[in-house]
């Protein structure tokens, strides 16, 4: 077969050309000339970038409609984006996780950090969640299913399509089954020596945040023999994860019932329902009734949602945090931890570091920092772009 013939895309003369050599990976809508030549390439189509010279600097995937207008695929001008380029996309991605992890529950693909840009994959044994939040990925998808089937072997892929990304990218909200048939019931999955329940088409994203693995296994690590407050907890991953760990007892406080349900179906099947409760509330309301309360705990560990998921909400997401940190501090016994998250990656470590420590000031209170936690290997950081770096966690003894 002959190889594809792409268009060209050139870069204004401003546009910052090293920086894409270098291994930046985005290119914006103003840094593209868009003529009319430009304007003909349908989102998700591939195009050669060129320089403002017109010497060639990649293939990428195309969205004129996106302020995020190109995304690097490969470093060669030459290569063909199919499902061969998929699949050994896929196994670089396979292998990495197979000599990190010894049974096949994580994310697989970290979209650009794995090479597949606007992509994210998270693998549940013998089903696969493939998140497509970029064009070029909604319109592969087909392909996209192949190579991954192919690759990994699995017996289901489901199609997550929630989030505000695909909304950015023009794309719709309509989840699908794109092979095999959809579990009709949460599937286990085992991790730091808890088992979790994991809601594969009704639950967030894609139904159990991986990323925390290793802040998780660091909380269990200071909490053996201790009262565990765990608030936003989701389906319970700090809190199980130190009852598999050895705590007394943990507290799991969320807003959802029916990850709170899942919170508990999981700590049955880890064997540690009879030290674990829920609480079902607004977590800032929850964290002022103990205050009120009197209720103290040995560890409390805080992991909100995105408060600040763009620059534009930073300043009112720092408050969110600081809040947080405000309202759980005295909620520690003397010589406790706190333990702090955010998934904002408009948020940098010193913002964050800077807000939860005032925070923790505006309550009382003194923290000396005693771990600093990112995301698991699984979600590799690309050097070049700070946004596959978003998770922090912070842990303060007091």
């Amino acid at each position: 077969m002959t190889a594809p013939t792409y268009p060209a895309l050139r870069l204004r003369p401003k546009a910052n050309a090293r920086a894409i050599r270098h291994g930046y990976p985005w290119v914006y809508q103003n840094e593209l000339v868009l003529d009319r030549r430009a304007r003909k390439i349908a989102p998700g189509g591939f195009a050669v970038l060129e320089d403002d010279a017109r010497r060639p600097l990649g293939v990428v995937a195309v969205n004129t409609d996106s302020k995020i207008s190109g995304r690097m695929l490969d470093r060669s001008a030459t290569a063909v984006i199919d499902r061969a380029w998929m699949a050994e996309r896929f196994r670089a991605a396979l292998a990495l996780r197979e000599r990190l992890f010894d049974a096949p529950f994580y994310r697989l693909v970290h979209a650009e950090a794995d090479g597949l840009p606007g992509v994210v994959v998270d693998r549940f044994g013998d089903t696969c969640i493939i998140q497509p939040n970029a064009a070029w990925a909604e319109v592969q998808i087909e392909a996209l299913t192949a190579a991954l089937a192919e690759v990994t072997g699995v017996a289901t892929i489901l199609k997550n399509a929630g989030g505000r990304t695909r909304a950015l990218e023009g794309l719709d909200d309509e989840p699908a089954v794109l092979l095999g048939t959809a579990p009709d019931a949460p599937v286990p999955v085992p991790m730091n020596g808890a088992t979790y329940m994991a809601d594969l088409t009704g639950g967030q994203k894609t139904g159990l945040f991986y990323d925390q693995r290793p802040n998780h296994a660091f909380a269990a690590s200071v909490a053996r023999g201790a009262r565990v407050l765990d608030v936003f907890s989701h389906v319970g991953g700090f809190g199980l994860a130190c009852l598999a760990g050895g705590a007394a007892s943990a507290l799991a406080v969320d807003a959802s019932g029916p990850a709170l349900q899942l919170s508990r179906d999981g700590a049955e099947a880890s064997g540690v329902a009879d030290r674990f409760g829920t609480r079902k509330g607004d977590a800032f309301t929850v964290l002022e009734q103990l205050g009120t309360e009197g209720e103290t705990f040995d560890v409390v560990i805080c992991d909100p949602p995105a408060f600040a998921p763009t620059k534009a909400a930073l300043d009112a997401g720092l408050r969110a945090y600081e809040r947080v940190a405000r309202l759980a501090a005295p909620l520690v016994a003397p010589g406790g931890v706190l333990g702090l998250c955010s998934c904002s990656h408009a948020a940098d470590l010193s913002a964050f570091r800077a807000t939860s420590a005032r925070g923790i000031g505006r309550a009382g209170r003194q923290g000396r920092i005693i771990h600093q936690g990112f995301a698991g290997p699984d979600h590799p950081v690309l050097p070049q772009l700070a946004e596959t770096g978003y998770l922090k966690a912070l842990f303060f003894a007091l």
